[in-house]
């Protein structure tokens, strides 16, 4: 290990610890381990491997507080979020465990013989997780990688590393074998480079900015090596007139706020019919301004702080003097903080309106009839998710099918659930994680053919 990484709490920029960065050579060293690691592992019984995802799965449950507040000081994530986050490891462990001994293959028809499939681990895992979710978004690829037979090497996000250091220290606690688990922190142009570009890595997993998982994207492809990509979004939140205009208002805040904006599923393009505009402002206006933003340990807090002054900067460079917004509250003094945001007025084509602004700021924008509503929804470089409200079943239907994006909700803001898949179209990323077929995503199909012929 060399260099350092230096971990602020970002509601009171204060260190909270300083981390040794990986080498090149310690992911040499890491995945070797991970090789002979992953061998034993995909060799022992199916019920032994389940048994010890369970009873890890049970080792986080029993430090659910400690993880969250671990994630409270490295993330500024509020208590109530980073509690949930932790218990979505421990979902994620035991939903996975739930597939060990169903991972099957298939008997086909064929003349002559018999045709059978193998689902076999593909190797050693590399999992680059982000920031924004530390917890469960490490455990959407390290839970079904393992599962189906794979070592994990997980690189937390620089500003991250506490939580996933920790999971690893329970994964050993739980009997899961040593190596093959491993978490190197370190930067992404050293050490998640020497990941995505080593050999004896089969699959990368990367969650983040489109722009790095297009890079990660390319050097895959010269490797021809595996890779599911879970990137940007600007999702929009469609309101139309028939739909229960005070429920829409209510749940549209945090809809856009929850951790802070700093969220690929966040519906940062609220999309209201124009007749319904007006009331809908004056409903929405009130949540967004009472919005309790403060200290993340406070049980009634409801929004934290951003992640670091890099993106406070980011954020601040999207709401310029010239635009009219509806703004809460934001403490003042230490700490990335930047208040509740709904810009209104504004040019749909404006970087704000268009741009993942990756915090606490919204637009809203008329729209006219259900066409109008799906050209706006769909004028975006990204597919990741939204909303619809309305009472009209067939029209939450039609507009369901006709925005381009991998998850959408009708009267609801839902969009991630461990037992669904989730993905998405366009600059959002590749493939689908999560839901029924996640084990399937890190395993290899191998085709057998038995002559029966006398």
């Amino acid at each position: 290990m060399s260099d350092a990484l230096e971990v602020l709490n970002p509601a009171t920029e204060e260190t909270v610890a300083v981390v040794p960065a990986a080498t090149r050579d310690d992911v040499d060293t890491a995945v070797a381990r991970a090789t002979r690691a992953q061998r034993a592992w995909a060799a022992a019984p199916p019920g032994d491997r389940a048994r010890l995802l369970r009873r890890f799965a049970a080792v986080v449950d029993g430090h659910i507080e400690e993880l969250a507040r671990l994630e409270v000081r490295e993330a500024g994530h509020t208590i109530g979020n980073a509690r949930w986050e932790a218990g979505n490891v421990r979902d994620l462990l035991d939903f996975a465990a739930g597939g060990v001994e169903r991972l099957s293959g298939r008997q086909i028809p064929v003349a002559g013989g018999i045709d059978v499939t193998f689902l076999e681990p593909l190797g050693v895992i590399g999992v680059i997780a982000p920031w924004n979710f530390p917890m469960p978004i490490a455990a959407w690829g390290l839970a079904p990688a393992l599962a189906a037979g794979n070592a994990v090497i997980l690189k937390p996000a620089e500003t991250t590393p506490l939580t996933a250091l920790r999971l690893a220290e329970l994964a050993l606690e739980a009997g899961i074998p040593e190596h093959l688990f491993q978490v190197l922190p370190g930067h992404g142009a050293v050490t998640g480079d020497a990941l995505v570009e080593h050999p004896g890595v089969a699959k990368i997993v990367f969650t983040g900015s489109t722009r790095t998982g297009k890079q990660i994207m390319a050097k895959c492809a010269d490797r021809v090596k595996r890779v599911t990509l879970e990137l940007g979004g600007k999702s929009p939140n469609i309101v139309f007139a028939d739909a229960d205009l005070e429920a829409a208002a209510a749940a549209a805040p945090m809809a856009f706020l929850d951790n802070t904006g700093q969220d690929c599923c966040a519906r940062t393009r609220i999309l209201v019919q124009r007749t319904a505009y007006d009331r809908f402002l004056e409903l929405v206006a009130p949540g967004i301004e009472s919005v309790a933003v403060g200290d993340p340990l406070d049980e009634k807090t409801q929004m934290g702080p951003l992640i670091s002054r890099a993106q406070l900067d980011r954020v601040r460079s999207y709401v310029t003097d010239d635009l009219t917004a509806i703004r809460g509250k934001a403490p003042e003094g230490p700490g990335f903080w930047y208040p509740p945001t709904l810009v209104t007025d504004v040019d749909p084509t404006a970087p704000v309106a268009t741009e993942e602004v990756f915090g606490p700021v919204a637009v809203i924008l008329p729209f006219e009839d259900e066409e109008d509503a799906v050209r706006l929804a769909n004028a975006t470089e990204y597919g990741l998710s939204g909303s619809l409200w309305t009472r009209d079943v067939g029209r939450a239907l039609r507009v369901s099918r006709a925005v381009r994006a991998g998850n959408l909700s009708v009267n609801s803001h839902s969009s991630v659930r461990y037992w669904t898949p989730f993905g998405g179209y366009k600059q959002s990323g590749l493939g689908r994680e999560l839901g029924p077929d996640a084990l399937t995503a890190f395993t290899e199909t191998k085709n057998v053919f038995i002559s029966t012929e006398a």
